[in-house]
Parts: C-alpha cells; structure tokens; sequence
C-alpha cells in the first residue's frame, strides 16, 4: 500500500475544511457553533465555537474524552439539540428538528422489545413513505435485512437476538429509508471484540455500496483509522472545540490486515494517542 506524508494540525478555527458540494457551498456545515446550558450556578459552555465542514459521502469519526461534547455535537446534527449560537446546516439550509434525512444509531440499539426485527424496520420504513405499495416497503425490509445478513431472523424479537444482531438491525432500520446522513453514537461500544471487528467490516461493505455520509462517535482510535476518512479530535471540555482533524489516507475498499501493516498506520495512532492522552489528558478530578 503506498504510504502518504502524515496529515498535521488542521486549525478548523483559522482554516476551514474546503469541502464544497457542486453549489460551492459544504454537504454539511457546523458554522460557529456554541452551545451553552444554565445552570443555578450559572452559565456551563460546552461546546465553545466549533467548525467544521463535511463532504457529500464522508466517513467521519469523532473522538475526545467524555464530557467534551462529542454528543451534544452530533444530536445538533440529528436535530435533537439545538446551538445557542452559530448554525448548523444541511445542503445550505439550517437544521431545526430531527428528520429521516438524518438517522442515529444509538448504543443501545433503541429497538422495541415487543416487534420483531422486521416489524423494527417496518415502522421506520412506513412512517417515511406512507404512500409506498406495501409489496413495497415489506421488500424494501427485507432486502435491508439481507444486506445486514439477518434474512433468517427477521421474526425474531431483540431478547431472542446477540447484542450484535440488535446493532445489525439498528444500522438496516437507518439505512432502509435512504438518510443523506447516517450518525452512529458509539454504535458497537458495547460488544465483544470479535463481533465489534466483525461489524466494523460489515459497515464499511455497506457503506461502499451505499456511500451516504456518515458522522461517527468513538473512544477507539484502532476502530477510527479503519473506518474513516477523517478523525475529528475533540479538546477536553467544558468550552470543548475542534483541536485537530487527522486525513486517514489508507485506499478504499480496506484490508485491515494490509493497514496494520502499513508503518503509517502506526504514525497516524500515535499521532492521535498523543493529542488524546498528552496534550489533552482528561482530568478526572473536574
């Protein structure tokens, strides 16, 4: 694999990311963007005017220690949390409530116990087109169930399936209505380290086919290089902003063997442990 120079500091404050839709204006634009709650003891900022620009079709993941808005962030995007100042805007318009042109993935896989994996999806995907022939919308399940290799479990309900399985349900249910962006909040957080491997390569197989834009929360650097086009590395809040966004210059479709491999694999980690655990060390005392 041919090796690239390392990607330095990017000042996302000084120098904004050039990436511009066909309009010359970003796909996704966090513009300024502060976010400050009050509390009886007064203002507590969390997010301290952060910008970052986002392509059409990007993987980006997002990374910091907890309590540095990672979030906060994210939920502005999907439109459950709202900046107290600055915007942030989807194909140039302001995003002012949640809509299924932005679907999450939680950790927790938000599924309804009592629904079958198809009847999970079938929800989702009959909310969005209600007008669709319903020949339509059940295939629209179906193949979205194949895609995540669940098509012998679509009768199953979440307690009869692996944490693993949940989450393949969680990112069918996402993809199934065809979102402009896919937020993932630490969405394999939660599972063993086979299966967390095994559905990091499904993701990425799905999202080659599909290539929506994806915004991604991780505390694993290891899972950030493989997945990403870009780590966005947050500094530690409160008055938390964008210290770094790292270039992952690895081709695609990826081999993670060929990457491990790869001496620059090993720059790019040590370059991101650094910013996490010297130059920004969570204090754990505040």
């Amino acid at each position: 694999m041919q090796n690239r120079n390392l990607t330095t500091v990017t000042d996302i404050s000084r120098k904004p990311l050039a990436t511009a839709t066909g309009n010359n204006r970003p796909f996704l634009e966090i513009r300024e963007v502060s976010k400050v709650y009050f509390t009886k003891n007064g203002p507590f900022t969390v997010l301290d005017g952060v910008n970052l620009n986002v392509n059409q079709g990007e993987f980006i993941c997002v990374i910091g220690h907890s309590g540095c808005g990672k979030s906060t962030l994210l939920n502005m995007v999907s439109g459950f949390n709202f900046p107290t100042s600055g915007q942030v805007l989807l194909e140039g318009q302001p995003i002012t409530k949640p809509g299924p042109d932005r679907m999450v993935v939680f950790q927790n896989y938000a599924l309804l116990p009592w629904r079958t994996a198809f009847e999970n999806i079938y929800l989702a995907v009959n909310a969005v087109y209600p007008n669709k022939m319903e020949a339509e919308k059940r295939a629209i399940v179906r193949d979205h169930l194949a895609m995540v290799g669940l098509g012998d479990a679509m009768d199953k309900k979440p307690m009869q399936m692996s944490g693993g399985m949940r989450q393949r349900v969680s990112i069918a249910r996402a993809l199934a209505i065809r979102p402009k962006v896919l937020i993932l909040d630490e969405p394999f957080g939660a599972l063993d380290a086979i299966t967390k491997e095994e559905l990091q390569e499904e993701l990425l197989k799905i999202w080659n086919e599909n290539r929506c834009t994806v915004l991604m929360i991780s505390h694993d650097i290891d899972e950030a290089l493989f997945l990403a086009d870009k780590l966005v590395m947050m500094t530690n809040g409160p008055h938390a902003k964008i210290g770094e966004v790292m270039e992952i210059p690895f081709s695609r479709p990826r081999d993670r063997a060929r990457i491990m491999e790869d001496p620059q694999y090993y720059k790019l980690r040590n370059h991101a442990l650094d910013f996490l655990f010297n130059r920004f060390a969570h204090d754990d005392v505040g």
